[in-house]
């Protein structure tokens, strides 16, 4: 007996809705992110006050910054790795976790050891954005996997830009030990919604964790940036400087030989040094270098006195509600930034993005005396940092296999990470080498921030050209899903196109 032919146009009952716990999982990972970047840039506004607060030097208090850069920058890879291998889901968690134990340090003690011990625990945050792409990657089709990871990408920008307003308020109205209460209530909330929303990833990396080249990376890493963050404090000639890039170098080139000859290595440097994934991390190095610049001028820049002729005297309350226009911009723009990549590629967008920079920047160079000037210029590098932030995850996630995104990403950002400590020795030089005597005391001139503004426009249009170098772009469902170290004849043809 023939079956009855179904009837035209009748889909059949509506599918039942995700439940609660799975439409939470973006805003739940976006949360993380931007308490991570808020968690970063809450010391900023109490650095000139902590020497008065903690009875230490101006040198000692500098640490409570350093030692943030420094574990965010050994952890990332190293976290990132544990979490392909452990469970994505738990080491982000534990991420979390350690940034909360930090701020309740924090806020418990004025004694600044302790404060430097925090804020180095703390640093564990910066793995947060590369595990939640993993996490969005492994979790979602990939119809909604690139909005979700370019806003994942964008919270470090809006962080940022809401945290140093926030903490500037907070420490100007109350006692500085209320901001880390503050932050360690945020930071309890953002485990608990992890833990309660977040699904662990069922796709894991077997095998053994590579202890001795997580340990080879900390200490070549800790003498790279080390030397990087103090050479204009110590001297980049001084012996101590000099020793630390040559311990880097060796200890690295060590490292890179024991990554090489491992049978299953901390970074996987056969994916790394393929075109496709190496020439993302080197634009990351470089936009990241690019971004970084406008933050640091900008604050500076508005903060000089009006004696200067070119300063605007601003708090550094002031000071932060010029930076938020561009967080809020990251936001509004993180869509468009996943719409161009799905259209016409990451690179495209990367590439994109990296001439918007190089755009701000001669906005900047145009007029930076009128404030309404300095607020656009910043805003249209905030855009520019948004495109580009947002392709890289896109990048890394269409060049590795499933098992190894979170190192990957985390390898990715760690670039980011040293291009922006570069990025600040740079400006400093610069704004040290050009300054003049203002009421008795040196302050930088108008010519050395634009000096430093053409050159972070310069390596932003650098970055754009290595953009373009990268080889073109896989679909997403048809990225490798092996864990092996090497990839199939058909990406080695990919290579080459």
């Amino acid at each position: 007996m023939d079956q009855p032919a179904p009837i035209a146009g009748n889909p059949g009952p509506p599918a039942a809705p995700p439940p609660l716990r799975q439409r939470l999982t973006i805003p739940v990972l976006a949360f993380g992110g931007i308490l991570m970047a808020v968690m970063q840039t809450v010391v900023v506004p109490l650095l000139p006050d902590l020497p008065r607060l903690t009875h230490a030097s101006a040198g000692t208090v500098s640490w409570t910054v350093t030692a943030t850069l420094l574990a965010g920058a050994v952890l990332t890879p190293v976290l990132g790795r544990a979490g392909d291998m452990y469970g994505k889901r738990r080491v982000l968690t534990g991420a979390l976790a350690l940034m909360t134990v930090g701020s309740v340090m924090c806020a418990l003690s004025s004694d600044i050891t302790v404060l430097i011990v925090a804020r180095a625990l703390q640093g564990a945050a910066a793995s947060v954005v590369p595990l939640s792409i993993s996490i969005l990657r492994d979790e979602l089709p990939p119809e909604r996997r690139g909005s979700a990871v370019a806003l994942m990408s964008s919270t470090v920008g809006i962080g940022a830009a809401l945290g140093l307003p926030l903490a500037a308020l907070v420490v100007q109205y109350y006692d500085w030990h209320t901001m880390f209460w503050l932050t360690s209530l945020l930071g309890a909330v953002g485990v608990a919604a992890v833990g309660w929303a977040v699904r662990e990833s069922p796709v894991r990396e077997s095998g053994r964790f590579d202890v001795l080249g997580a340990l080879g990376l900390a200490a070549g890493l800790t003498c790279l940036l080390l030397g990087v963050s103090q050479g204009g404090e110590w001297g980049w000639g001084s012996p101590r400087v000099l020793g630390l890039f040559g311990a880097a170098v060796l200890v690295l080139a060590l490292w890179w030989w024991q990554q090489l000859r491992t049978e299953q290595p901390l970074v996987d440097l056969h994916l790394v040094t393929r075109p496709r994934v190496g020439l993302s991390h080197v634009a990351a190095l470089l936009t990241g270098f690019a971004f970084y610049a406008n933050s640091l001028v900008t604050a500076q820049l508005v903060q000089a006195p009006k004696t200067t002729g070119y300063g605007l005297g601003l708090s550094i309350v002031a000071t932060g509600l010029c930076l938020l226009p561009g967080g809020v911009t990251m936001l509004l723009f993180s869509p468009l930034s996943a719409r161009i990549s799905a259209t016409r590629g990451p690179r495209i967008t990367l590439a994109l993005g990296a001439a918007v920079i190089a755009c701000g920047y001669v906005v900047r160079i145009a007029d930076s005396r009128d404030l309404w000037m300095i607020i656009l210029g910043a805003t249209v590098v905030a855009t520019g940092t948004t495109l580009a932030y947002s392709a890289l995850p896109t990048l890394i996630l269409r060049a590795v296999p499933a098992n190894q995104t979170a190192s990957a990403n985390g390898v990715n950002v760690l670039m980011r990470t040293i291009g922006q400590a570069t990025s600040s020795a740079a400006v400093a030089a610069v704004l040290t080498h050009h300054t003049s005597l203002v009421g008795g005391a040196p302050v930088a001139t108008l010519h050395g921030y634009l000096l430093a503004f053409a050159m972070a426009g310069v390596v932003a249009l650098v970055a754009g050209g290595a953009a373009l170098s990268i080889p073109g772009d896989r679909a997403p469902d048809d990225t490798p899903r092996a864990g092996s170290r090497t990839e199939s004849a058909r990406d080695d043809a990919l290579e080459g196109a």
